[in-house]
């Protein structure tokens, strides 16, 4: 087939499309890391479940003295809780998989186009301000619950991929992608807002040493082929020990530690194209870390953090009733089912109105919509930023805590009902893209230009 040919007319003469289908490349890409996070999601839920049955059950006091059990050594800043050294230590790793995957996306993948990259970035942008204003407006009359206003502005990766998966995997790859690039770049913003308004008593000599680590780290990481040939053991084997220098100097820096695991992802080069600059020159150091640490992250990580951090003692119905009616749980959850799918959708049809752009053909609104819902589940960095607002433990932490659980079941059950008719729709075309292929094994699709 003619790769100059498109085999359908363009949508709009003279007109630019959002949210259009990538490279065959980030495709594939896309859904490896897709099918590892769906596993992760699975054990994140359970995880999750099994923390709030033992939470409420006669033998809950074992939970509570088991996270609050305390180990390491005070004179490092590091005798903490075994619930602290899941979000602080344990959640890094999950950080660090997003600095990677975020500067993967924008040095080597398909965002490095700012024409692709400017809608989902906006869009993420849009999550998280409507959300934290939501929150801000219900909480007004309640200075002390204010804090709290960056809880909903955060999406869950492995969560939501994990519903995706179940209820949309038929659907277009370039909502997937939309999907997967919004929760990233809301980590990195929640990332910041932790590190700028979530950090107290900051002590400058430690972040000042933290340098020193980092910098050898970053040098020896783009350098590693020099130093260590072609085996990225050794590299691991050297930067690892780097790596807990530069977090644990993090943390006694008084930044929450998770910044340190988004810092150490972005010092890890990604390797383009020898000639030009594409992602075809062969797997970097970036991609080889990835392959280690995902599967790490995934399946013990956030399990665990989500197991130390999701049980909460409801108290019954009544319990239930009063969580509820905190204004901290009911910005919570307006916020996340509500906010999150307004400031996405919205955003992107004003982005799509401004640029006099169209949305691509292979999808409608009502897909956007659909995974706009999904966005609005918020649960690992909302139960974290949840701890560092009121603190582990404390009354408005339990009812932030049953505003997350509830609100990322409600946005997962109306995704479900507006995606699952959707994606028995995408069933046939997407088995005419496998069949309708030239002998390179590559869709004809992924081939048109338009």
């Amino acid at each position: 087939m003619n790769q100059t040919t498109p085999s359908t007319p363009p949508p709009g003469k003279g007109k630019s499309t959002v949210l259009s289908r990538g490279s065959y490349a980030e495709a594939l890409r896309i859904g490896e890391i897709l099918r590892k996070e769906t596993v992760g999601g699975a054990l994140l839920v359970a995880a999750a479940v099994i923390a709030l049955i033992w939470a409420n059950s006669p033998a809950s006091d074992s939970y509570f003295a088991l996270r609050d059990f305390k180990i390491g050594y005070e004179p490092w800043h590091l005798e903490l809780s075994l619930g602290a050294w899941a979000a602080d230590g344990l959640l890094a790793i999950f950080f660090f998989l997003v600095g990677l995957e975020l500067k993967r996306e924008f040095v080597a993948g398909d965002l490095r186009q700012i024409s692709k990259s400017i809608v989902p970035v906006a869009a993420a942008a849009g999550g998280v301000v409507v959300p934290a204003l939501i929150y801000v407006a219900i909480n007004l009359t309640s200075p002390e619950t204010l804090r709290g206003w960056a809880i909903p502005t955060a999406t869950d990766i492995a969560f939501a991929v994990a519903v995706l998966a179940i209820i949309g995997s038929h659907l277009p790859s370039a909502l997937r992608i939309f999907l997967l690039t919004l929760a990233v770049v809301d980590d990195l913003i929640a990332i910041t807002i932790i590190a700028f308004f979530y950090t107290s008593d900051l002590d400058v000599t430690p972040l000042l040493l933290a340098l020193i680590p980092l910098g050898i780290y970053a040098f020896l990481a783009h350098k590693y082929r020099h130093f260590f040939g072609m085996k990225a053991s050794a590299a691991w084997v050297i930067l690892l020990p780097l790596g807990v220098v530069t977090w644990a100097l993090v943390h006694a820096s008084g930044i929450h530690a998770t910044v340190a695991g988004v810092l150490l992802g972005f010092a890890v080069p990604v390797i383009r194209s020898q000639a030009a600059g594409g992602p075809d020159a062969g797997p970097g150091l970036a991609e080889i870390f990835e392959h280690r640490f995902r599967p790490i992250s995934a399946g013990i990580a956030v399990p665990i953090f989500a197991f130390f951090s999701a049980g909460v003692a409801v108290g019954g119905w009544e319990g239930l009733g009063s969580a509820l009616a905190d204004p901290v749980a009911l910005g919570i959850i307006v916020g996340l089912v509500v906010g999150k799918p307004i400031g996405i959708l919205g955003v992107t049809w004003l982005l799509t109105k401004a640029t006099r752009a169209e949305l691509d053909k292979s999808f409608k609104w009502i897909d956007v919509f659909g995974v706009a819902l999904l966005a609005g589940i918020g649960f690992t960095v909302s139960l974290l930023v949840a701890e560092l607002s009121f603190g582990q433990g404390s009354l408005h932490d339990d009812h932030a805590k049953v505003g997350i659980l509830g609100a990322s079941v409600l946005a997962a059950l109306l995704a479900t009902a507006v995606l699952k008719t959707r994606n028995r729709q995408y069933r046939e075309a997407e088995a005419l893209e496998k069949v309708d292929a030239d002998q390179d094994g590559i869709p004809d699709v992924y081939q048109e230009r338009n």
